[in-house]
């Protein structure tokens, strides 16, 4: 074979390398991982993409709550009417597409990674269950932000929230640099504090659940959303290449597992615990808002002729309220009339009997 050949060779060799690394990549994308679920939360094994979207909405219908939009997705099987898990743990991981996650029940690609929130979620908790009070935590300490509800105010009252806070928790008696493998990350980095110091707040989380094991038993589920930018910084400060990055990955994969192990345990496993990772956001979260003055207002704004809604989402209750009750009402009067059409009205009516020119006076 000639030079030239060879050379030939080479070059398509290089293209189809390139076009399977293409394809690698393609497959290999964000994720978003089932650590723990109970057994009467199906999640059925396959690649079924899932859009970042309908998180929220996902996490309501694993918690048995109902949602807007039905999600035709098929990753998630209908369960137990009656039966719905305790807690729901959501973890969101910036800066990683997909983790070494060995002990999950179920992973997905993800597409569309748009920023999300669970308020919606935690607004139903609250408003079905504000009597018991359930403990709702929102938390992301990378930007030192923290919405607490219910129990929560108590339970994690001593949980260090600021950066300042959870370094100074990384000194004290107890902390996880004392148990971490740190090979190339150091204590005095910026970026390698912020890392530990998520980590620092994921154990202290299972540490105060363990105090206050009695929540585990209330009937009021528990909500839970984290959300850890550590990993991202590493990233941009290192880059993925680096050992400091990939150490991190270790530990953080290493630690998601137990976490999800433990809190799975603490609420005698019916609680779901979900890990999203997502290597960047593709746009900001942002809420649109406009006057309601600006435009005429519409039943249905996606038909010109200010036509109705044919049905919502509240359509299947109110249509079984109200057959129901009429039919109730209807088999009620069908009772009062055969009885009134049968009734002896010299022995069943007290009128005729005060009337009678015969009664008998003692």
């Amino acid at each position: 074979m000639s030079l030239t050949d060879w050379r030939r060779m080479e070059a398509v060799l290089s293209a189809v390398f390139a076009l399977c690394l293409l394809a690698a990549d393609g497959v290999h994308g964000d994720r978003l991982t089932i650590l723990q679920s109970p057994e009467f939360v199906s999640f059925q094994k396959g690649d079924w993409p899932v859009s970042g979207e309908k998180i929220p909405d996902l996490v309501a219908l694993t918690m048995g709550f109902s949602v807007q939009e039905d999600l035709s997705w098929p990753g998630l099987q209908a369960g137990p009417l009656f039966q719905r898990p305790r807690a729901n743990v959501l973890v969101v991981v910036r800066g990683v597409d997909s983790l070494a996650l060995p002990q999950s029940v179920a992973s997905y690609p993800l597409e569309n990674p748009v920023p999300f929130t669970l308020d919606s979620v935690a607004e139903t908790v609250h408003s079905l269950f504000a009597e018991d009070t359930p403990v709702v935590l929102q938390l992301s300490p990378g930007e030192e932000k923290l919405y607490m509800l219910g129990k929560a105010n108590a339970v994690f009252e001593d949980l260090p929230v600021t950066l300042q806070q959870i370094r100074a928790r990384l000194s004290q008696d107890g902390s996880v640099l004392a148990s971490l493998p740190l090979n190339s990350l150091s204590r005095n980095a910026e970026a390698d504090l912020l890392f530990l110091s998520e980590v620092q707040v994921l154990h202290d989380i299972t540490a105060l659940l363990q105090r206050h094991r009695h929540l585990a038993k209330d009937h009021s589920p528990d909500l839970y959303s984290l959300e850890l930018s550590g990993l991202e910084e590493l990233s941009r400060l290192y880059g993925q290449d680096s050992p400091q990055y990939r150490d991190a990955t270790a530990i953080l994969a290493s630690v998601l597992q137990k976490f999800g192990d433990d809190v799975y345990g603490l609420y005698g496993n019916s609680a779901v615990v979900e890990v999203v990772t997502v290597k960047t956001f593709e746009a900001p979260l942002t809420r649109k808002s406009r006057s309601i003055l600006e435009s005429k207002q519409i039943s249905n704004p996606g038909s010109p002729y200010n036509l109705a809604y044919k049905y919502n989402f509240q359509y299947a209750v109110i249509f079984n309220i109200v057959l129901w009750l009429m039919i109730a009402l209807a088999l009620a009067v069908i009772v009062v009339a055969y009885n009134l059409w049968n009734m002896d009205p010299g022995y069943d009516s007290i009128i005729y009997r005060m009337t009678n020119q015969k009664m008998r006076v003692d």
